[in-house]
């Protein structure tokens, strides 16, 4: 076999990985893009292997019942929500299968009855955060490729000929392509007036000829747009262009602030680095407050908490789902109000804050410091005194010395990034030996490899999935924890 070669009428059995699915031919597996379980394809080879082998789905000969129509027209194109041609049912189905396929294949652990996953209110509409990237040369589709040509641009870049064929585009990377950006018409990922502001700003910038940003030259002015929301009616924007160009940002951030009343934080960030990252950065506040304010009831239902979000802020994304989330954990730590709580990788201190009603104090640890100046202010903003927040890398900030002045935990919350925590932090859980751990992880693989080690002197006794990402393959997923006694 080679690349290119066809192979037909192959039924495909399950999901796998990166949204893939998967099939047998000859006791190999072959992973498939572009079908669904149930689906009988033919599949065009993109990649051969003495034990597998990977294809896209060219032709299907037989359309499974679990199918479903993709809303989107940038669906196949864009690597976002993959999962559209698959009903939600069927989705929850395979993310709570992936917990399972995590924690007792890969983590050989004995597991409790899995609690139903938490199915998302919102299918789409969902994120209160997107980011979108400006291209001086876009990627056309086929179906542009063969309309008429591309315009050719009158005002070439800084050493671009003249009569250069270019066409500018605001919208996401290809999957795996740092220099291809597709232009999006229409995104379902978050609530207007997310795609108004974003077509508002394309028009204006094209109409005035201000240069888009070409990622392999470096050239051009129009580099990243970043837009936030808060309920209700909360809009922050976050533009970040290569240099001051007073003219060009009064023009379109004065269109925002005049034809989009209820964005209350305007936002502009220099950048000439070669890549868009903006933490090391000034973020300049243009107009309105420098953060958007999220809203969440409290824990123990006697308020709600505000969390100040400034434009470096992590905050969870699907904020709706992101409540169920930490009531979950919240339900599974079984606090009393006479606990103290230490709450590893904090972030800006969402749940340290949401649980410290019912704490006798929460220590929250983070290895981002700034996030951790947003927790104090969180905590301030909402009358909290019985938090403390500490900043540091977490393998070396958690160490005897720091039990020793702050206390013995009787229940720990983590909540590790995809990479899980270090191999030293699982370890010096065991040794702080607190009486519940309570694991929240947005990768059940590195949550299974941890729980691994955590086994030593701790039993599971409940895990909860938690779909956070409708069309997605992620799946977030918590874990109770009690320590052995005897």
């Amino acid at each position: 076999m080679k690349k290119g070669d066809i192979l037909e009428n192959i039924r495909v059995e399950n999901m796998a990985a990166e949204g893939k699915c998967v099939s047998r031919l000859e006791g190999r597996v072959i992973f498939i893009e572009g079908a669904v379980p149930g689906d009988v394809v033919d599949v065009s080879l993109t990649r051969i292997k003495s034990s597998f082998l990977e294809g896209k789905a060219v032709a299907i000969r037989k359309l499974s019942d679990k199918r479903a129509e993709p809303f989107c027209e940038h669906f196949g194109l864009c690597g976002g929500c993959k999962w559209q041609n698959l009903n939600y049912a069927e989705q929850l189905q395979y993310k709570q299968q992936q917990v399972i396929d995590n924690l007792e294949r890969l983590g050989g652990l004995t597991l409790p009855a899995l609690l139903p996953i938490v199915a998302s209110q919102q299918t789409s509409h969902y994120r209160n955060k997107l980011e979108y990237s400006f291209t001086a040369q876009r990627w056309l589709t086929r179906e542009e490729m063969n309309s008429p040509s591309p315009r050719r641009s009158d005002t070439p870049l800084p050493g671009e000929r003249e009569g250069i064929i270019r066409d500018e585009g605001l919208g996401y990377h290809l999957p795996k392509s740092f220099d291809k950006v597709f232009d999006v018409k229409n995104c379902y990922l978050q609530p207007e007036p997310s795609n108004s502001i974003r077509l508002a700003i394309r028009e204006l910038a094209l109409k005035n000829k201000i240069p888009f940003f070409d990622l392999r030259s470096q050239q051009g002015f129009l580099r990243t747009l970043c837009i936030r929301t808060a309920k209700p009616d909360q809009t922050m924007i976050i533009l970040q262009v290569t240099s001051y160009n007073k003219e060009w940002l009064d023009l379109l951030l004065g269109m925002i602030a005049e034809k989009f009343p209820q964005v209350n934080s305007i936002n502009y960030v220099v950048n000439s680095k070669k890549n868009d990252s903006f933490a090391d950065l000034d973020v300049i506040c243009w107009k309105g407050t420098p953060y958007i304010t999220e809203l969440m009831p409290k824990a123990d239902g006697s308020g709600m908490l505000q969390f100040r979000v400034g434009p470096k802020s992590f905050y969870q994304t699907n904020a709706q789902q992101a409540y169920e989330l930490y009531k979950i954990a919240f339900g599974m730590a079984e606090l009393k109000g006479d606990e103290l709580v230490y709450d590893l990788y904090t972030g800006t201190g969402t749940i340290a804050n949401f649980i410290a009603s019912r704490s006798k104090k929460v220590i929250g640890l983070e290895y981002v410091a700034p996030a951790i100046e947003d927790a104090k202010v969180n905590a301030q903003l909402n009358g909290i005194t019985n938090t403390d927040f500490f900043a540091g890398d977490i393998k070396d900030l958690l160490d005897d010395k720091f039990l020793q002045t702050h206390g013995r935990p009787d229940v720990i919350i983590t909540d590790p990034p995809r990479a899980g925590m270090h191999e030293d932090v699982c370890r010096m859980l065991l040794k702080a030996a607190p009486e519940k751990i309570v694991y929240v992880s947005c990768n059940v693989a590195t949550q299974a490899r941890d729980l691994k080690i955590l086994s030593e002197k701790y039993v599971i006794t409940a895990v909860q999935p938690v779909d956070m990402f409708p069309h997605t393959m992620h799946v977030e997923n918590v874990v109770a924890l009690k320590k052995i006694t005897g």
